[in-house]
């Protein structure tokens, strides 16, 4: 049996706060803090057709980047959507799905090209941006959307 593209593993992020590292669960219940400072950390992580309902419900709106390791543009708006994680630290969730390996989830959301963001909050769909868009750009369609609340 080959391994799971989406392993349980924790992923090791710097504190940006105090540089510690913590060890960050894919999926929890809680937010994710440092364990020294106790400030909120990145939460970025992967997901695939398995593992994406679990990890994208939470009690945070959820970003998730869909692309595909063949796209300019994907690879691109990539170091963009880690600098939305650090500047939203407590406040959103990053996930990322590399659509060859999660057709499901691009069919879920009728991906037609990539790369594509979504904002999700408790599951639905609540934002969309197609195309690579410049850093501060992205900031600020994250920035409004977690500030807007969808009645």
């Amino acid at each position: 049996m080959s391994p799971s593209p989406e392993p349980d593993v924790p992923q090791v992020v710097a504190c940006p706060s105090c540089g510690r590292p913590n060890r960050i669960p894919a999926a929890a219940a809680g937010l994710p803090r440092c364990g020294a400072c106790h400030e909120p950390v990145p939460w970025l992580v992967d997901a695939g057709d398995a593992s994406f309902a679990e990890r994208v419900s939470g009690p945070l709106p959820v970003l998730v980047d869909l692309w595909a390791p063949w796209c300019g543009p994907c690879r691109t708006v990539g170091p963009a959507v880690e600098g939305v994680a650090r500047s939203f630290a407590g406040r959103l969730k990053v996930v990322k799905v590399n659509v060859d390996d999660a057709p499901g989830v691009a069919r879920r959301f009728t991906i037609g090209g990539v790369p594509t963001l979504l904002i999700l909050r408790d599951g639905a769909e609540v934002a969309r941006q197609v195309g690579a868009v410049p850093a501060a750009a992205l900031s600020q369609w994250v920035s409004h959307h977690l500030r807007t609340r969808v009645a």
